[in-house]
């Protein structure tokens, strides 16, 4: 039971914990606010409330399993992301479709993500020897939705799609941009391959840790900050 306590000192419990906390509160403000929001805008802040329902619900058991045993919940946290990912990206074929998003537009935004998820998993846990290759596998994917929804077909969408939709695309796209380049920073701390082939933290056990608080804190911002921009749209005049 000793195992179960959050030490003071335990900041990887500690975020994990906040995680959970933050992303129930957000859930359920975008949950009970589906009532008053407009009905063009209520599927998109639905969607907000599902992506932080999940990581929360991820989140406590995530925070269990590393209070039990220590060690980073690598797989549980990817099953989150492969469920949360997408459906962030979604938001953006959500906010454009009146302006004439296709479904093919999606399907890019779902398929980028799954490949930035999938080959982010390879290089951190299966195939950890090589863990730059597959590093650089996952940025290309992740630079590839960077690039649809700063200049490719989102952004082309967003200017036609009003004022308000406009800025809520871009702030979007800052998330994505600033945001998500988050999660690479963790990747490069917590893999043997690092930074090119140099290991920036050389215990590994420590580099678990610094991995884990940085994945946790850009859950907690992204997440929670796309729901708020959504939400925000939804109450917007446009």
């Amino acid at each position: 039971m000793e195992h179960l306590k959050i030490a003071s000192d335990n900041y990887v419990a500690f975020t994990f914990f906040i995680g959970t906390m933050a992303m129930m509160a957000a859930s359920v403000f975008f949950f009970f606010e589906l009532s008053s929001t407009p009905t063009k805008w209520r599927t998109s802040v639905l969607v907000s409330g599902l992506i932080t329902f999940i990581a929360a619900v991820h989140y406590y058991y995530m925070r269990g399993y590393n209070l039990a045993t220590g060690d980073s919940p690598t797989f549980f946290r990817y099953v989150d992301w492969i469920l949360t990912v997408p459906l962030m990206c979604v938001e953006f074929y959500l906010i454009t479709k009146k302006a004439g998003a296709k479904q093919g537009l999606l399907w890019k935004l779902i398929f980028a993500s799954l490949v930035m998820l999938v080959t982010g998993y390879f290089g951190e846990t299966i195939y950890r020897g090589s863990s730059v290759i597959w590093g650089v596998l996952s940025g290309a994917a992740y630079f590839y939705i960077v690039y649809l929804v700063w200049f490719g077909e989102v952004s082309q969408l967003a200017q036609t799609a009003g004022a308000q939709v406009a800025k809520a695309t871009k702030t979007l796209a800052w998330f994505v941009l600033v945001g998500w380049a988050i999660y690479p920073l963790g990747y490069i701390l917590g893999t043997p391959g690092g930074l090119f082939g140099i290991q920036l933290v050389a215990d590994a056990a420590l580099a678990s840790h610094y991995m884990d608080i940085v994945y946790n804190v850009a859950d907690a911002i992204n997440k929670i900050g796309f729901g708020l921009v959504i939400y925000s749209l939804s109450r917007s005049q446009d």
